[in-house]
């Protein structure tokens, strides 16, 4: 009988010799691929941790508080904003930049009135945290706050009127306000002021929402609180040189008696005012 020697394809030395190769070859580049991946992945953490460890300096305009008793006084002079330099660890600056979760302030509690200067602090940062604020001291006024009453009067742009149209004696939903500020500032008070622009074509009564100003006596606005600080105002409008005139003649009378009531009631309430001073 013929004796068969093969056993198989992989008794063939050069068989084995082309599998053996194959599979080095396959756990060269397994093992290759994975070591460079770990690299890799070691890179990102370490520049991810080097983002983390860098620092950074951030410039944020922040609101500028300040720290009184607001019953009490008033405080002029100071800016509404400053800037605040942060510095520290890259991520903490870039959240605290975004997020804006401190506060500036001026601590004022322990004066009294009178034009002082303060340091501008900060305070709610995180302890890895540097600011320094511009400017680093700010200017103050401190005056004794006042309140007063007064009424309300109303000033037009035009009382001619095309086409023999005439205007009316205005009609006010508020007459009388409250005025807040600083005592120097409300005592310089002449007028509360509605001031109503009306059209020369003007055919029908007008309603206008007006912002209500405070002014002195050569007419320059001053910087006090009205509440309310808004009024409505109807102009009635019509047609008649009769009822023009005695519209005018009615709103001129109406006006020298308001201004006189605005002389009587701020006199009163100054007199008011200084004598309950003096009594304390």
């Amino acid at each position: 009988m013929h004796k068969n020697n093969s056993n198989g394809i992989f008794s063939r030395k050069w068989v084995l010799r082309l599998v053996s190769l194959i599979l080095a070859i396959f756990l060269f580049v397994y093992v290759n691929g994975s070591k460079n991946g770990f690299l890799r992945q070691n890179t990102r953490d370490s520049n991810h941790a080097n983002a983390l460890m860098s620092n950074k300096s951030a410039k944020i305009r922040m609101p500028l508080n300040i720290t009184i008793d607001n019953d009490k006084y008033v405080v002029t002079g100071y800016p509404q904003y400053v800037n605040v330099k942060v510095s520290g660890p890259s991520a903490l600056v870039t959240t605290t930049s975004n997020t804006q979760n401190f506060r500036v302030y001026a601590n004022l509690n322990s004066l009294g009135p009178g034009k002082h200067r303060v340091p501008v602090k900060t305070t709610g940062l995180n302890s890895e945290l540097r600011a320094v604020t511009t400017p680093h001291d700010i200017n103050v006024n401190i005056q004794p706050r006042k309140t007063i009453t007064m009424r309300v009067s109303v000033r037009l742009s035009n009382h001619d009127l095309d086409d023999g149209y005439a205007v009316g004696r205005p009609r006010l939903d508020t007459e009388f306000v409250q005025v807040t500020g600083a005592r120097d500032e409300v005592n310089k008070v002449s007028r509360i002021v509605a001031f109503v622009a009306v059209p020369n074509d003007a055919k029908n009564s007008l309603q206008r929402q007006v912002t209500l100003q405070a002014v002195d006596k050569n007419g320059q606005t001053l910087n006090v609180v009205i509440m309310p600080k808004t009024t409505n105002v109807t102009i009635p409008i019509s047609r008649g040189s009769d009822s023009s005139s005695s519209d005018s003649s009615e709103s001129s009378s109406s006006s020298s008696t308001n201004e006189k009531n605005d002389n009587q009631t701020a006199n009163s309430y100054t007199n008011s005012s200084s004598s309950s001073s003096t009594n304390n």
